[in-house]
């Protein structure tokens, strides 16, 4: 079996930047590879796809974690839809490797818990994301939370903590089917455990050819 190919191999096809507390989204072929960095170091990303034939099939953190019996997986395994097919494989992990698929995205519910109307947030993010793409959202899936840093403790308690990668850290994957693909820069910044001052990320759709 021949190497996986890496970023530094491929062509670059496309490139969105995502500016920090925003989203943005766009359409990847099977077999074209997905690059989500982190610019400035220290960024949530929080990556949602769908499949283009029936949007209704999504990329299902509970049944990724069933296919790998893992909270997240290695370079090599693949993240599961909803339906329970490989979606898209992680190819790179260029930084830390400190993720979490444990978490719901950040909505206007959460930051009214804070008395704050009006915050950006990656639900919404996804949902006008969405409706670029010219997808109606039918509801916001668990995210895969790329750089984020949560600690799972021996007691069952989980802990927050800063991002920990550096600026240009990122990770590649590989589509298995047509997907749309929406990353939100994480606009949260209450979480004085994690100290986080939300940046900007950017998305890649990369070619083999």
């Amino acid at each position: 079996m021949g190497r996986a190919p890496r970023a530094k191999d491929l062509t670059v096809k496309q490139e969105l930047a995502i500016p920090a507390r925003t989203g943005a989204g766009l359409r990847v072929a099977t077999g074209e590879f997905v690059q989500v960095v982190d610019v400035a170091g220290q960024q949530c990303a929080d990556f949602f796809a769908f499949s283009v034939e029936d949007p209704r099939e999504y990329l299902s953190a509970e049944h990724t974690r069933v296919a790998v019996d893992r909270l997240f997986p290695q370079v090599a395994q693949s993240f599961r839809s909803s339906l329970r097919r490989p979606m898209l494989q992680l190819e790179e992990d260029h930084s830390p490797g400190i993720h979490d698929m444990l978490f719901a995205a950040c909505d206007p519910a959460r930051y009214a818990q804070y008395g704050v109307s009006g915050h950006a947030s990656c639900a919404e993010n996804l949902r006008a994301a969405l409706r670029r793409l010219g997808v109606e959202p039918c509801h916001v899936p668990q995210p895969v939370n790329f750089f984020m840093n949560v600690a799972v403790r021996p007691d069952g308690r989980v802990e927050f903590g800063a991002p920990q990668t550096s600026a240009g850290d990122y990770v590649l994957l590989k589509t298995f089917m047509d997907c749309l693909v929406v990353v939100s820069a994480c606009p949260q910044e209450w979480n004085p455990a994690a100290n986080y001052h939300p940046s900007d990320l950017l998305l890649r759709v990369l070619t083999a050819g």
